[in-house]
């Protein structure tokens, strides 16, 4: 008997036939067809791909980099640990597997798993059929008619109706099961993410910019137009702007055609988040975000002190962005004005040791909408928080000492990364805040 209750697995062996392949196949089509499959790309093309080529002996080829590779089009040196595309795909595609399963009428099914820790598929043939669930077609029976005895009438007619309620609750109960499928456990870090995903509007994802100073001091960024400039209101001509008179130069000069390349890493983790969990968003940089935006939806703002949202959302809360010194940056607690997080700039790149962040996810009073933040105090602390929002183990780790109900709080979390010549280390937990 092999695991989840089937017999022996094909995989044992390997000693396919060519009717097992056949089975095999039919089965994988029988799954991706599947409202849990049908609807996203991503997951059909990798659990396909990683079964074809099980079933052609190709299972020592079937690991993370090949995959990226192969399905994704990643590069061959490509990084799995900032790219982790294939491990959350493969995560997302054993959820949706074990919810095929345990739908009335697919238990008695040739099984394909996807264990975890692994890439290679199993296959396992039930040991015997299994029960299951289902809704038979209403039986007519004719009436006869009866010489009157109307005890036992009394009797035949109350049995007959429990168990017409019975049955409509037993169908309802299947029903209400499929629908919700209480048996679908969420990890934490879906948790957290629900408010955004449970939107139905489209996420906004907000990349932080570098501000550089553009002119001369004094000079106005936006010199006034001369009235003698301005078509009249007969003109046929559009109105000049003040901002239309800025050439492409000063487009380049005042950084608004820049982002950091470690925070769109950040941004592409949370994206291809966004992408595993089939929700929908756009991206915007954050000089070209408007308050409009972030009222259309739930936003992600990446980025802290290059990034003005991410520094009015943090505010007025308990973990907040603090520059008061000019070399000198941080995260204040401001229920605790002893603790602070500090970076002092001017040490040299290679001997900084430590760098921090601020993960906030927030109901919003000005938009009325979440908004999530993640900045660092440098590039290392919006790194390693992107980093604690895509990999599920750091937020089961909050959610064990977290409050009941938390996942439907206002929460931050104060995280910091040790700093190696110039590279940084895992995301550990420094401080949480819920209210």
């Amino acid at each position: 008997m092999g695991t989840n209750g089937v017999s022996e697995s094909l995989t044992a062996s390997k000693a396919w036939t060519q009717l097992d392949r056949r089975a095999i196949l039919d089965q994988l089509d029988r799954m991706l067809v599947s409202p849990h499959f049908s609807h996203s790309k991503r997951y059909p093309t990798l659990l396909r791909y990683v079964v074809e080529q099980a079933l052609a002996g190709h299972s020592d080829q079937i690991k993370e980099r090949v995959l990226g590779i192969e399905v994704f089009g990643r590069a061959s040196d490509y990084d799995t640990t900032q790219d982790p595309v294939v491990r959350m795909t493969a995560g997302e595609i054993r959820k949706r597997i074990a919810q095929y399963y345990h739908e009335p009428g697919h238990q008695d099914e040739l099984r394909i798993e996807l264990p975890s820790g692994t890439y290679v598929p199993e296959f396992y043939i039930p040991a015997e059929p299994l029960k299951s669930v289902a809704i038979a077609a209403p039986i007519v029976v004719p009436v006869v008619p009866e010489t009157p005895a109307p005890r036992v009438s009394r009797r035949i007619s109350s049995r007959k109706t429990f168990l017409l309620v019975a049955g409509v609750l037993a169908v309802a109960a299947v029903i209400s099961a499929a629908w919700y499928k209480p048996w679908v456990t969420r990890s934490a870090l879906d948790r957290f993410w629900a408010p955004v995903l449970e939107s139905p509007n489209p996420a906004l994802l907000c990349v932080g910019q570098p501000h550089f100073s553009a002119f001369p001091s004094g000079q106005a960024l936006f010199p006034p137009v001369p009235v003698a400039a301005k078509p009249s209101a007969e003109s046929d001509d559009a109105p000049d702007s003040a901002e239309s008179q800025v050439s492409l130069h000063d487009l380049y000069r005042m950084g608004k055609l820049y982002i950091s390349f470690w925070d769109s890493v950040t941004m592409t983790r949370i994206a291809a988040l966004l992408e595993g969990k089939t929700k929908r968003y756009r991206l915007r940089p954050e000089l070209a975000t408007s308050l409009s935006d972030l009222r259309d939806g739930p936003a992600i703002l990446v980025g802290a002190f290059n990034n003005d949202w991410t520094l009015r959302l943090t505010g007025p809360l308990r973990f907040s962005f603090l520059n008061s010194q000019p070399h000198i940056y941080a995260i204040q607690d401001q229920q605790n004005a002893s603790q602070t997080w500090v970076v002092d700039t001017r040490i040299p790149y290679m001997r900084q040791s430590d760098d921090y962040a601020v993960i906030s996810r927030v109901k919003d009073a000005t938009t009325d909408r979440t908004i999530v933040a993640a900045g660092g105090v440098a590039y290392w602390g919006t790194i390693a928080a992107g980093e604690f929002l895509t990999d599920p183990k750091y937020m089961e780790e909050v959610a064990k000492t977290a409050p009941s109900g938390w996942e439907h709080k206002n929460m931050q979390i104060v995280i910091g990364t040790r700093v190696i010549a110039g590279n940084c280390g895992p995301p550990r937990v420094l401080a949480t805040y819920f209210w």
